[in-house]
């Protein structure tokens, strides 16, 4: 029995530099913008994501999603509850006498504390209902509250920083806070838990132009104090808990907490930054600026690994995830303006139906829209035989296919393929050189001619031709002569058709101006090599000599 006839493996051209990065994809793909404005364009000071450790969420997908469906916005006198899965907002808490600040969701999704301009600090379930209900007032602060934040490890723990230059520790059930840090010489406007120290490790950046690092378990001060050139506008651990990132002016740095010292200076920015985020489950940090710029930090070297333009001044961000992976989903920048802006990443499934409708988008009224209602209906068989296979094979081991299902199905050939089966080779490469055809592709061109090579038929399938079909392969070499990738076999082609053809140029202008027009880019190229050769030169003498 024959074997059978394998089609022609196409050739695989090495890749050159890309200019788009893997991150730069990765960041683009965050795309389908909404937005949401401000009634009294309040500008939006705060986006808070309720990010908790493994201990306080269930491992189950269902749950997972379930209480990580929420996040917080704060602007004016409110605090928004959002969805993060259809992106609209669920819950309006307009229950403050003066501005809001800082509306934080707890780990559970069913609490939310905020402070505000008078002082005051406000605990709301969120949990259900349609409305949300005042669970607990705190009216210690006498200066506006900016900061309050639950603990990553205990329910019913939480911090605030206020104006009054105080630090404080709170207990959910107590009337009192259960400890207050004081140092600060001007307003507290951030603070965070730090992780791992079971929610006895807190940190704060004030206008004092310093970051206090604090311990419940210490009777006094601050236990490590880092002095910057300007004032500290947002405080971010990373989740090692040895690391912290803190925002004064347009600079951000990054602090040893176990060696006491400054690791790096992040210039990056040129005016100051006011919000720092995780992303990418702790291995990217994202910045936003008074210049309307959002940075993307990779955490090994602090290198920039994306950047966005806004329309506005930046006050808050967040980058929030989704789901029991904490993929990232929404890309939350609040402005100045008191716009909302919300750029989301799709995976998986949800991914996919948006590539269909956006193909099926581009093909109406041309002919690509047949071939791919052709293709979604070849998927939607192949679907419903898969079904019936594994119905069939319920309760067996093994399911044999039937005689008509083995038959493997005849592959149509293309004409150049027929062709070069057939050893008509000529014919074959006049099908894949015409660059003028809607089916030309010039890797298949190539993979043709690489295949003639090795069959020694190259010399074969250019000789005995007219003019009208010289040009087109005088054409295609000219083109593609000063690719790399291409030149051994244009070099091959160009010698083989000056040896069969060269006589016969005093008798064709057209002929001879392709062949001409070959000579001066093949010069060109001569040049430009000679260039490159004496810079190379150049610059292995500059780097012996230093």
């Amino acid at each position: 029995m024959a074997a059978e006839v394998l089609p022609l493996a196409q050739l695989k051209l090495p890749s050159g530099p890309s200019p788009v990065t893997p991150e730069q994809r990765y960041w683009s793909s965050f795309k389908n913008q909404k937005t949401h404005t401000a009634t009294a364009s309040w500008p939006v000071s705060h986006i808070s994501f309720p990010a908790a450790s493994g201990s306080l969420l269930s491992n189950s997908l269902v749950a997972a999603t379930k209480l990580n469906d929420l996040f917080a916005v704060t602007w004016g006198p409110r605090v928004d509850i959002i969805s993060i899965r259809k992106r609209e907002t669920l819950k309006t808490i307009g229950r403050f006498d003066s501005e809001a600040h800082c509306g934080e969701i707890r780990a559970d999704g069913r609490v939310l504390v905020a402070g505000e301009d008078s002082g005051k600090m406000q605990v709301f379930d969120v949990g259900g209902g349609t409305r949300a209900v005042i669970l607990k007032t705190w009216h210690v602060h006498k200066q506006p509250v900016w900061v309050t934040k639950w603990s990553p490890t205990e329910l019913t723990t939480l911090m605030s920083c206020s104006d009054d230059k105080t630090v404080r520790l709170w207990d959910l059930p107590s009337n009192a806070p259960s400890r207050m840090f004081s140092g600060h010489s001007d307003y507290v406007r951030s603070g965070a838990f730090i992780p791992g120290g079971n929610s006895n490790l807190l940190c704060s950046g004030s206008y004092d132009e310093t970051v206090r690092v604090w311990d419940a378990r210490s009777p006094g001060g601050a236990v490590l104090t880092f002095k910057h050139a300007a004032s500290v506008e947002d405080v971010l651990p990373l989740p090692s808990g040895t690391t912290l990132l803190a925002a004064a002016g347009n600079t951000i740095s990054v602090l040893d907490l176990v060696a006491a010292k400054p690791l790096r200076l992040i210039t990056n920015h040129q005016k100051t930054v006011t919000a720092l985020s995780l992303a990418s489950n702790g291995t990217r940090v994202v910045s936003g600026s008074l210049d309307g710029h959002v940075k993307v930090f990779e955490t090994a070297d602090w290198n920039v690994v994306y950047g966005a333009k806004y329309p506005s001044p930046i006050l808050s961000l967040s980058v929030i995830s989704a789901g029991a992976a904490k993929e990232d989903r929404h890309l939350a920048v609040g402005m100045q303006s008191g716009v909302l802006s919300l750029k989301t990443r799709l995976s998986g499934a949800a991914a996919g139906k948006a590539r269909d409708k956006a193909a099926v988008e581009a093909a109406i009224g041309t002919s690509d829209l047949d071939r791919l209602d052709a293709a979604k209906a070849k998927r939607k068989r192949a679907a419903v035989s898969n079904k019936a296979m594994e119905l069939l094979g319920e309760g067996v081991d093994v399911v044999i296919p039937t005689s008509e299902g083995a038959k493997k199905s005849r592959r149509n050939l293309k004409p150049w393929e027929r062709d070069l089966r057939k050893g008509r080779y000529a014919s074959a490469l006049d099908h894949v050189i015409d660059m003028s055809s809607p089916a030309y592709q010039p890797i298949v061109a190539l993979t043709v001619l690489v295949e003639l090579r090795h069959r020694s038929a190259l010399r074969e399938a250019l000789e005995g031709r007219g003019e009208g079909s010289v040009l087109p392969l005088l054409k295609w070499v000219s083109k593609y002569i000063s690719d790399p990738r291409y030149l051994p076999v244009c070099a091959d082609v160009g010698f083989h058709l000056y040896d069969l053809y060269g006589e016969f140029v005093g008798g064709s202008a057209e002929l001879a101006d392709m062949f001409q027009s070959l000579l001066g880019k093949v010069s060109r190229e001569v040049a430009k090599a000679e260039i490159a050769i004496q810079t190379n030169g150049m610059a292995e003498t500059l780097l012996l000599g230093s």
